[in-house]
């Protein structure tokens, strides 16, 4: 198996950061006439690669539904600016001083600093300062009669920080006042004067274009015939967003490049390649043009290319949720072990290069929807990143050395799929649930589990042609009736006070994660052995918590009993 990873060898991590740069001179805003240009310009590379992508052309027009999902206004920044303690700040430094969907207007007073409930009293009639949960809070602003509204972001330093709104049509209806975001530095020094007493005052300026609609750009490319592994990556965000992710963006080119040269009809396997606006996009391709039979796997590209020294980054290796138990994720554990063997030890044996653990199943990309609706999906992701969503994350920041470890393993996983040996899957598959297991009974049972890896087993090798697993009969507890991403806008379509509740108890993100986690499990298992597999998978897990938002959905018929 390890020659694969020596196959991977043409795999050239410099293309990719020729690719990053283009990309990240794009504001990718969802909504935006760049981001539609960013995903043109990524058409034209492949083209140029003899590749011969489609263009789906859905839309952001705050009206159309994805799924779970109301897709945000078309909405371009023209430019921004505000004037605080002496300074002028203008979207000439960075477009991410206007919040993105933000209204166009003009504000101007004194700040008020909401640090505390009692802080919206003063709210009227001034410009807000606000340090998190901004979506809410810009709502709150515009209910209180604020003339104006300011966020900033902890950890942020002198950067500027990127928030965005994803305001639909119907939020247009009471979305009246300008937003913008400041470096925490100067939120410090507005706070620092207001906590001595001094009044600040502030004058903000918004020019931007509200369209009826704007295309939300899906291109797709297949190399080779069905069934395919596919490669995703999200295209959007500000500018420059080049770790986020100009880097899984450009990979997935060079990936295209490579792999369209290798394929031959000896491969198990095809390659299906997905450019999406994040979860959007996602949503909008599963619902209305992915033959969903066709895919084997995903692997998503998010933020590959985080640097350990300059942003403080690790490679992580999220694997697929227990109910979805697959050898894509023991694979590319495998190539991105390798791929990171450095310098040897005493003993010659070799050492990572980079900060290196998988861990069990985390949300927060696009690996999300295609776990699902029953796809396995793993993400190897650069984290933590000290520029995350901010002005500061550019180019000079990435390590070719992150993109060479991920891009290779990536490459060999897919090689390895479609041309190893049926016993050399049928070995490694055996190994890699036997580690997977192990790891997880040094703390805890796993008979819930063992069940689910048997069943995912079974179902690599109705793909790969080996023989593992074993097929046990469903018993759901659970329909999960409208799928996707569950947020509080979900609920809150459908009912505003349990929406309120969903979001005091999705607070914590570990939460949402397990809530999506435990739909998965509720299509497999009944209802006391979902609790006991999730206890299995993560450890700790909230329990009354989870069995309230299963009871918040019943009720509002995201769910429902099978």
């Amino acid at each position: 198996m390890r020659r694969f990873l020596n196959d991977a060898g043409v795999f050239d991590p410099n293309r990719v950061l020729q690719y990053m740069a283009e990309i990240s001179r794009f504001h990718r805003i969802q909504g935006s006439r760049e981001l539609v240009e960013a995903v043109e310009f990524i058409e034209g590379e492949l083209r140029s690669l003899g590749i011969k992508p489609r263009l789906y052309e859905e839309s952001y027009d705050g009206r159309s539904r994805y799924l779970t999902l109301k897709a945000p206004i078309a909405w371009d920044l023209v430019r921004g600016e505000i004037e605080i303690l002496g300074k002028t700040l203008t979207t000439s430094i960075s477009p991410l001083l206007v919040m993105a969907h933000s209204p166009g207007g003009r504000a101007e007073g004194e700040v008020v600093h909401i640090a505390r409930e009692e802080d919206w009293d003063r709210a009227e009639g001034r410009i807000v300062l606000v340090g998190r949960e901004w979506r809410d809070a810009y709502r709150r602003a515009n209910e209180v009669g604020a003339v104006g509204f300011i966020a900033y972001r902890e950890g942020t330093g002198g950067a500027f920080p990127y928030i965005g709104l994803f305001l639909t049509r119907d939020d247009l209806e009471w979305a009246r006042i300008p937003a913008v975001a400041v470096p925490e530095n100067i939120a410090r020094e507005i706070i620092g004067k207001l906590n001595s007493g001094e009044r600040v005052n502030a004058r903000i300026e918004v020019e931007v274009s509200i369209s009826g609609r704007q295309v939300l750009p899906i291109l797709y490319a297949e190399i080779g015939r069905p069934l395919f592994v596919l490669l995703t990556a999200h295209v959007c965000h500000p500018k420059p967003g080049a770790n986020d992710n100009a880097s899984g963006s450009a990979m997935l080119i060079e990936l295209a490049r490579v792999l369209s040269e290798l394929y031959d009809d000896s491969f198990r396997f095809g390659f299906a390649f997905l450019w999406v606006p994040e979860y959007y996009g996602t949503q909008a391709f599963i619902e209305r043009h992915a033959e969903l039979d066709n895919y084997y796997a995903v692997i998503n590209l998010d933020m590959v290319a985080g640097s350990p020294d300059r942003s403080g980054s690790a490679v992580m290796l999220v694997r697929t949720p227990a109910s979805r138990f697959s050898v894509v994720s023991g694979l590319l554990e495998y190539y991105l072990d390798l791929a990171n063997a450095g310098e040897k030890s005493f003993s010659g044996s070799h050492l990572p290069r980079l900060r290196f653990r998988s861990y069990p199943y985390e949300m927060g990309s696009d690996h999300d929807v295609f776990n699902f609706f029953g796809i396995p999906a793993v993400m190897p992701i650069t984290w933590p990143d000290r520029f995350y969503h901010s002005s500061e994350d550019t180019i000079d920041k990435v390590s070719l050395e992150s993109i060479d470890v991920i891009g290779r393993a990536v490459l060999a996983t897919a090689l390895a799929l479609a041309r190893a040996k049926k016993s050399e899957l049928q070995r490694f598959a055996r190994g890699y649930a036997m580690k997977y297991l192990g790891e997880l009974s040094r703390e805890r049972e796993t008979g819930e589990i063992e069940r689910l890896v048997m069943v995912g087993l079974a179902r690599d090798s109705r793909f790969l042609g080996i023989e593992s697993g074993h097929e046990f009969g469903q018993e759901p507890w659970l329909v999960w009736k409208v799928k996707g991403v569950i947020s509080e806008r979900l609920v809150r379509e459908r009912d505003a006070e349990l929406a309120e509740e969903f979001r005091k108890l999705t607070k914590d993100r570990k939460v949402l994660a397990q809530l999506h986690a435990l739909l998965m499990l509720a299509e497999m298992l009944p209802e006391e052995r979902v609790y006991e597999a999730l206890r299995e998978e993560y450890e700790e897990i909230e329990e009354e918590t989870l069995r309230r938002l299963v009871e918040i959905l019943e009720k509002t018929g995201i769910v429902e009993r099978a």
